[in-house]
């Protein structure tokens, strides 16, 4: 069994890894770290755990000899966590800590999408998991990029739920402002930009297109719905082929022949593409649970390769459908 330590453990990515990870066959949860509710059962913070895990309480330290810490804290606070891990436990931070800076004391990061560097995720003991932003938008492009068809701008408008904002309340994500509301926010200038220009650049080496990317603030709790264009002179078939053979080995991202809804991906580790052309603008719209395969999700996925285990142990799960 893999034994695991959750730093951070009140939020909402660690009370997704909690749930996926009680759950999962290869896998036993030894700590679960939270300064401010040291001694609390984990049940009364996130209250649906009543029943799943009875007799585990918040711990201050990592107590035993574990081998695998995920880092839950907020940003920033990475580098303050890992100086109490020692060096031979494996790290997957779910922060943007090490996104762009990969590199911290003797530990390397490696970008953690799968999707981009499977290979050598399974070889790799640090991962910078992708934000939920760029997991949704490189998945999109990544084709294009593969076979430098992205000569042009990039076009992107995306909009996300209440949850990708963190679970702290804020003007922004409490229910009376973003009930039957809609916002922009950081237009051109978001954060994830950095780890999206980052990667596509490392593929498509002569990279030097802008990307013009508007975020806006839903009005739901969780999921990404993101719709990006570009000029492109191929035919529809011949780009749907690309993302067919590109998509061919990687279990989480699906071509649909229609038109796509977050509901689809909802509560799974999925990623739903929706491939269109209108004259010579190619349309490419993505689906994601923000905190599924944008976050906790993944990092179980990064899991399961750095263990050499099957990569959707654990994560097949059902959208809520209705």
């Amino acid at each position: 069994m893999i034994k695991i330590g959750i730093v951070g453990g009140t939020g909402y990515t660690a009370g997704e890894l909690i749930r996926l990870l009680i759950h999962h066959p290869k896998v036993r949860i030894n700590t679960i770290i939270s300064k401010s509710n040291y001694g609390k059962f984990v049940h009364l913070i996130h209250k649906d755990l009543l029943g799943d895990i009875k007799n585990i309480k918040f711990s201050k330290i990592l107590k035993e000899k574990i081998d695998l810490v995920f880092l839950c804290s907020a940003h920033g606070q990475s580098k303050k966590e890992l100086i109490h891990v020692p060096e031979y436990v494996k790290v997957i931070d779910l922060s943007q800590d090490f996104r762009i800076l990969n590199k911290f004391k003797k530990r390397n990061f490696i970008y953690g999408l799968p999707e981009l560097k499977k290979e050598i995720i399974k070889k790799s003991n640090n991962i910078a998991n992708p934000g939920c932003f760029a997991t949704s938008i490189l998945l999109s492009i990544l084709p294009l990029a593969t076979k430098n068809l992205i000569k042009k701008s990039i076009h992107i408008s995306a909009v996300t739920g209440s949850t990708g904002s963190g679970k702290k309340l804020s003007n922004t994500n409490h229910f009376s402002w973003r009930n039957n509301n809609i916002s922009t926010y950081k237009i051109f200038k978001h954060q994830h930009l950095k780890e999206i220009i980052k990667n596509i650049s490392e593929i498509q080496k002569d990279f030097n297109s802008e990307i013009y990317f508007i975020p806006y603030r839903g009005n739901f709790s969780r999921g990404i719905i993101s719709t990006i264009y570009t000029n492109n002179n191929l035919s529809i078939e011949e780009n749907i082929k690309i993302y067919e053979e590109y998509y061919y080995n990687h279990p989480f991202v699906h071509i649909s022949n229609d038109y796509i809804d977050i509901k689809q991906v909802v509560n799974t580790n999925k990623c739903i593409l929706f491939i269109t052309k209108e004259k010579k603008k190619l349309i490419v719209v993505s689906v994601l649970d923000n905190l599924l395969k944008g976050a906790s999700g993944q990092a179980v996925q990064n899991m399961n390769l750095m263990f050499n285990l099957n990569e959707d142990c654990g994560l097949r799960l059902k959208s809520i459908s209705f």
